[in-house]
């Protein structure tokens, strides 16, 4: 096969390749695999979720939207100084990334996103690479994420274009590849992928892929995750992903998209060490530390640790797949506020599992 990058995959050429004998699966993508990067190393990344809960979206799968009754204790925006001490601690224990989501919408002209500028800042000069995910962002917003040193950002397509419809009804998937484009217009790497586990057939996950890879370029970084599946939430009642489908998922991804660092995200809880041993092989070479992802279980830092040194890996330095982002100052930017607002789609559309959840929210004890 050739394997050098290709942006023309189809739903088929990609459903193929997932339904290959797992062994020549696996074969594959550990080819393409040594092909573009080194096998034994990992990068770690640390997710720190900067504001949470209250969301307005309608996700099916996220227990911070506030029309669902979880048990997410909401919390306002991080300061600087707690940020910079949270980021130093992750860098203590191996992280070369720092990725900080807020449970935003899209990100608002004002006194917080200023604040979140600061707080990329204040990252990027401790030589880590910065990651950020929150939400919609305009072109100008993101030239003033790129101007104050941000790495990567970070917006999921979560699913195919087909079973967007039936995951969120609050935006449109047409807003996700805008803010992708928006990005790309800046020196920022783009982060983009999504959830395996939220009721969708092979096909969407083929899907999912086949929207990723196709884009030119391929995104620097795809998170796979498996669904968390939260009390509350419309999906709360989803089987587990099986860790045979997180490794076809994980291979596919290798393979479609050779240089991408494809990301074990969630789910890792739920998975053995021999399991992620696999995805590994299979051309995973990223996770997330730390106890928590926003707000769902994580393995223990130290467990990971120890897996890697069983497994003879190595924590990824920052900057190996792109250089450092200079920052500039506030005071320099040539990017200022706008004071934009922008018009990002609300298709309107009813999703009945999210609508059956908000329902029995009203009807929780509140505390």
């Amino acid at each position: 096969m050739n394997y050098t990058i290709r942006h023309y995959w189809t739903k088929e050429d990609i459903v193929a390749i997932y339904y290959n004998p797992l062994m020549e699966l696996l074969y594959e993508a550990a080819t393409v695999h040594r092909m573009h990067h080194d096998p034994n190393t990992v990068q770690v990344s640390t997710l720190l979720s900067i504001k949470t809960g209250g969301c307005p979206e309608d996700c099916g799968y996220c227990p911070q939207a506030a029309r669902y009754h979880t048990d997410i204790e909401g919390n306002d925006l991080m300061s600087v100084q707690h940020v910079k001490a949270q980021a130093l601690r992750a860098k203590a224990s191996g992280s070369s990334r720092v990725c900080m989501g807020a449970a935003w919408r899209n990100v608002k002209d004002g006194p917080e996103f200023a604040q979140v500028l600061e707080m990329v800042r204040t990252i990027n000069k401790l030589d880590m690479e910065v990651c950020c995910t929150l939400g919609m962002v305009t072109e100008n917003q993101a030239q003033r994420l790129a101007e104050a040193g941000l790495y990567a950002y970070n917006h999921n397509l979560d699913t195919s274009e087909e079973y967007y419809k039936e995951v969120i009804s609050t935006r449109g998937y047409e807003d996700r590849l805008e803010t992708i484009e928006n990005v790309r217009k800046t020196n920022v790497t783009v982060c983009s992928g999504g959830i395996i586990g939220m009721g969708e057939s092979k096909e969407d996950r083929a899907g999912m892929l086949v929207a990723l890879s196709t884009l030119d370029p391929q995104p620097e970084s795809v998170p796979i995750n498996a669904l968390v599946a939260v009390e509350g939430t419309p999906m709360e009642d989803e089987k587990p992903v099986e860790i045979w489908e997180m490794i076809r998922m994980v291979a596919t991804a290798r393979i479609v998209m050779p240089k991408t660092q494809v990301r074990l995200s969630a789910g890792r809880t739920e998975m053995s060490r021999e399991g992620q041993a696999m995805c590994f092989f299979a051309g995973a070479n990223s996770i997330f530390a730390g106890d928590k992802l926003l707000t769902t279980p994580n393995p223990d830092v130290n467990q990971d640790m120890e897996m890697f040194r069983q497994l003879g890996l190595n924590p990824q330095k920052p900057f190996v797949k792109a250089p450092q982002p200079e920052t500039i100052e506030a005071l320099d930017s040539k990017y200022g506020t706008m004071g934009e607002k922008p018009r990002w789609s609300r298709p309107g559309h009813k999703i009945e599992r999210n609508e059956l959840a908000k329902e029995r929210s009203k009807l929780a004890p509140k505390e």
